[in-house]
């Protein structure tokens, strides 16, 4: 059952459903794109590794803005300066190869991942935020699978895709889930 705690709550669940739904859209389309070039780390790949967090800027300041109605968005700021943080991390690492990619990026996943855990948890009255969460908790796992991975003897970006894949299929279940949130029942 979902329970409405604020005024507001189902404008910002609207706002949320449509986000998640093109975040997904997004996250699908990178993975697929970046398939073609994780083998090696060219200008291709380079790119959409940063792109990838300023995509993740994008999202978080559409969020803010919905949900200055049902709450204080400051940790939606905070993710908007990691991932802003990231996609310069993620220039600056790519000029050194995959492993130290793979170190920003987990770095990354870990930081954001405990982000959305805990934006998930606040929201988890509006509905719909339980997939954010448990998506949350496999970004800080993931991240922590990337830095680990670094040290591997062939390091890939393969498992960036497998980062984005899930990530996309719990927003796609969250925006489902918050389709009642948003017509206010």
């Amino acid at each position: 059952m979902t329970t409405l705690a604020a005024p507001g709550v189902s404008t910002t669940a609207a706002a949320l459903r449509k986000l998640y739904f093109v975040r997904f859209a997004f996250a699908i389309t990178w993975a697929l794109v970046m398939f073609t070039t994780a083998e090696h780390l060219g200008p291709l790949a380079v790119t959409l590794l940063v792109l990838y967090p300023l995509f993740d800027v994008a999202a978080a300041v559409v969020d803010a803005r919905a949900s200055r109605a049902t709450g204080s968005p400051a940790l939606l700021y905070a993710n908007i300066a990691v991932s802003l943080l990231a996609a310069v991390g993620l220039a600056v690492a790519s000029t050194s190869g995959i492993p130290e990619v793979l170190r920003a990026w987990g770095t990354w996943a870990i930081v954001a991942g405990l982000i959305q855990l805990v934006v998930g948890v606040t929201r988890r009255r509006m509905g719909g935020q339980w997939p954010m969460i448990i998506s949350g908790g496999i970004s800080v796992l993931a991240g922590g699978s990337f830095i680990a991975g670094a040290s591997a003897d062939s390091p890939t970006l393969t498992n960036a895709i497998g980062y984005a894949i899930p990530g996309a299929v719990f927003f796609l279940i969250s925006a489902v889930r918050l389709g009642r949130a948003a017509k206010g029942d």
